[in-house]
């Protein structure tokens, strides 16, 4: 039996299948994603990998050490990345914290997939969360992780700090974009402000 039994022949192709992909699956080309950035809200997810005592209490908060896609500079910063299309969150979220803490991390995620919270950047100036790129909507989340972290990709390196030191003004001042507001907003969610 032939697919024209089926009627596929009556149904018009959809644009995507005659394109020859250059990029992965699921990505934009960096000129579509230029070009889109411009015009829609771009979906992330952002991680807090924290490690917990055995009464389930956070006693260590990982931030990396990476450079800047915004300013070039190094700065502190939260898992993060963008979601592809078609992709889970949980697949988007796993993909990410082993791309940035490396497959031994050993995260451990909830079995409902909420965030903790919607972060929100915008490009314009003055806005609590900021990037100048793009209005981008994050879910936050907040993940214990029990392996060994080794950082990957263009993540240079993970600090770990005690709850009060990671929610101090020099550590969150660190963080860019405004992160620090949301990193103090993920871990009073979790009970340690």
């Amino acid at each position: 039996m032939t697919m024209e039994a089926f009627g596929e022949e009556s149904f018009p192709q959809e644009p995507w299948e005659h394109r020859s992909w250059d990029v992965e699956p699921g990505w934009l080309s960096p000129e579509d994603l230029t070009r889109t950035r411009g015009h829609v809200p771009i979906l992330y997810v952002e991680a807090v990998p924290v490690r917990v005592d055995p009464d389930g209490r956070v006693v260590s908060v990982g931030l990396l050490l990476r450079g800047s896609a915004t300013t070039g500079q190094i700065a502190r910063t939260l898992v993060s990345g963008r979601v592809l299309h078609g992709e889970r969150i949980r697949d988007a979220l796993m993909r990410h914290l082993e791309k940035d803490l490396g497959p031994t991390a050993f995260p451990a995620l909830p079995q409902t997939i909420t965030p903790v919270t919607v972060a929100e950047y915008f490009p314009w100036p003055g806005e609590r969360l900021h990037d100048p790129r793009q209005h981008a909507v994050a879910l936050a989340y907040v993940v214990p992780v029990t392996g060994e972290c080794q950082p990957r990709q263009d993540a240079l390196e993970i600090t770990w700090f005690t709850p009060e030191e990671a929610a101090s003004e020099v550590v969150c001042g660190e963080l860019e974009g405004g992160r620090g507001s949301l990193l103090r907003q993920l871990l009073h969610h979790v009970g340690v402000l």
